[in-house]
């Protein structure tokens, strides 16, 4: 048994990401994805300028540029009166090295990653390999998946579950997510339609109670996300026909649009009680779960992912006790329940619940100071900085 070894499961940006870190650091590690491929519905596409120093880090940036885009326009839009509030990240130039967002679907995250394990030595990636079980010692652990109906065992010094919030790996560990669960269902779309033309920037959030929305610009030929929200008790099998009633009431001009994909979802304000077990670690949504107003979940297991390959790295090459692994569980559980989660919910509350005419104009003078002073923009536009942790290494 080769104690070096890491067992990532989950093939999403977090997970690759993760088993990227280690592999550039000379660690054999395998990943195990229960799905055929990457998964390609419609999830989080927006990172904040602070991950993106993460990403060009491991070698990612390039690739991701070519690929996505970058934009630094923000735009507050008040359905009912037409208001349009604009930041624009460009307020960070000379404070922060990428003052900029990138716009990239994370499963094209996922791919360039996986593209870029692929060329290491050590690395392993198992698509269609669905765990079933978990076992530990104080050696290492050990993972038994099926593939194509046969099981397989898997063994290695230290697992990483980072295969989402139904995690298999967390519920081996019998720990639950724990927190609450809104009474809403997000619909995340991909239409074509020319939002630009109508005057919407690449990244918008679209104030009202009833129509709120993010709509954020997906490619530079015309594909966009729509994210609504909907009562979580109308039955899920019709979203398909709510979701063409929300356009002909939202869409402005001619309405002529193009349904690419869609996909509901619950939201979500949980954590897991710890994200260290033994030799198990959790990462992203296997960690902590948020709502993606804000774009917060994914960038904050991209933030674990960069911490905890470090730090397992420096464990796996003997540099540092396992006791910097306990450091990573506390702090990133740390970090969400107190900077990701509640920033995500007032988020959340801002486009989704601003019913209350006192309460949304306490928030809109905020964004209209905002806009008029590059101060305060600045502020404004650093929404990540508290999401991040820096190396536990440098500080061991």
């Amino acid at each position: 048994m080769n104690n070096s070894k890491v067992i990532v499961v989950g093939a999403g940006p977090v997970g690759l990401i993760t088993a990227l870190g280690l592999a550039r650091s000379g660690i054999e590690v395998t990943v195990l994805e229960r799905e055929p491929a990457v998964v390609s519905s419609p999830r989080a596409m927006v990172y904040h300028s602070g991950v993106i120093s993460g990403i060009e880090k491991l070698g990612l940036l390039d690739d991701a540029l070519e690929s996505g885009f970058t934009a630094g326009d923000l735009d507050f839009l008040v359905h009912s009166t037409g208001e349009r509030i604009s930041l624009n990240i460009s307020a960070l130039e000379g404070l922060v090295p990428h003052p900029y967002n990138l716009h990239l679907g994370q499963d094209r995250l996922a791919g360039i990653a996986l593209e870029h394990l692929w060329r290491l030595p050590g690395a392993d990636v198992r698509f269609g390999t669905a765990v079933t079980a978990l076992t530990q010692d104080a050696d290492g652990a050990t993972v038994t998946a099926e593939s194509g109906g046969t099981p397989v065992e898997f063994r290695a010094g230290w697992v990483v579950g980072a295969d989402g919030a139904g995690s298999a790996v967390r519920r081996q560990l019998g720990l639950e997510l724990e927190g609450m669960t809104w009474p809403e269902r997000f619909v995340a779309t991909n239409i074509r339609f020319d939002y630009g033309r109508h005057g919407f920037a690449s990244a918008n959030m679209v104030i009202d109670p009833q129509y709120g929305a993010i709509v954020a610009r997906i490619t530079g030929d015309g594909l966009w996300r729509c994210t609504f929200c909907e009562d979580a008790s109308l039955p899920e099998e019709t979203v398909a026909e709510r979701i063409a009633a929300y356009f002909a009431e939202t869409l402005p001009g001619d309405k002529d649009y193009e349904l690419v994909q869609f996909s509901p979802y619950r939201m979500h304000q949980r954590a897991a009680a710890t994200f260290r077990v033994g030799r198990v670690l959790l990462a992203g949504d296997a960690a902590h779960v948020t709502n993606p107003t804000g774009g917060l979940g994914l960038t904050s297991g991209l933030f674990d992912a960069f911490v905890l390959s470090e730090a397992m790295a420096a464990v796996v090459h003997g540099q540092i006790g396992d006791e910097v692994l306990d450091r990573y569980a506390e702090e990133r559980r740390r970090v969400f329940l107190e900077a990701a989660s509640p920033q995500a919910s007032a988020f959340k509350q801002l486009v989704y619940n601003s019913a209350d005419p006192a309460v949304l104009e306490q928030a809109l003078t905020g964004l209209r100071a905002a806009a008029a002073d590059v101060d305060l923009q600045r502020k404004q536009m650093t929404v990540s900085q508290p999401l991040e942790t820096p190396s536990l290494v440098a500080r061991a």
